[in-house]
């Protein structure tokens, strides 16, 4: 903690900002490779949430780039660093008690580990967009792919930089086999329980 700076306690908890919400926090955590369909199932999902009134926030890997995390590229470093304000903002998003939908790549265990351990365990759901690399680089949707296979782009997630899965996620996603009507209600029975009063 920086010396000469200490947090501030104020009268509203997270129980009175649930308690005026009508439902508990969470933090749903999709990860995956790019174009495993992580931002679209997100997305349906957020759609899903509002129809059942519930507060929402999506954290979304490309839209942070552009902003909060503009400044960090994709080494190894950047993409830990990427991860933990991730992290740190959905945490303030489940204090503030919303549930908050992020949507990164977020390719390192460790990350992902030190992100459930900042947000607090019972209030972080983990999902894997497990799409093979294959249907990935055929979906391509943002030309990624080839131009890192051309050498175009570095330290490109699936190519040359590591992707560590999720080996227990809270829920697994199969693109391949479910469609994203399937995926949403898959997460919906799991997360409605944990949200409810």
């Amino acid at each position: 903690m920086t010396k000469n700076v200490q947090p501030q306690h104020f009268k509203a908890t997270v129980n009175n900002r649930m308690m005026a919400n009508g439902h508990k926090p969470l933090a749903i955590w999709f990860t995956g490779l790019s174009g495993a369909g992580k931002s679209t199932i997100a997305d349906a999902l957020e759609q899903k949430l509002l129809s059942e009134r519930i507060h929402t926030c999506i954290l979304d890997g490309d839209n942070m780039r552009h902003g909060i995390c503009s400044d960090l590229n994709f080494s190894d470093e950047d993409r830990k660093e990427n991860i933990r304000r991730a992290g740190e903002i959905a945490k303030l998003f489940v204090d503030a008690g919303t549930v908050v939908i992020t949507s990164f790549i977020s390719p390192f265990k460790e990350d992902r580990a030190i992100a459930k351990q900042t947000i607090g365990p019972d209030n972080f759901l983990e999902v894997y967009v497990n799409t093979s690399l294959a249907i990935c680089e055929e979906r391509d949707p943002k030309g990624l792919y080839k131009k890192a296979r051309v050498g175009e782009i570095s330290d490109f997630t699936g190519i040359s930089s590591p992707y560590e899965a999720p080996k227990k996620a809270d829920i697994e996603i199969r693109t391949e086999t479910e469609s994203v009507n399937e995926a949403v209600d898959k997460i919906w029975k799991v997360i409605q329980p944990k949200i409810a009063l």
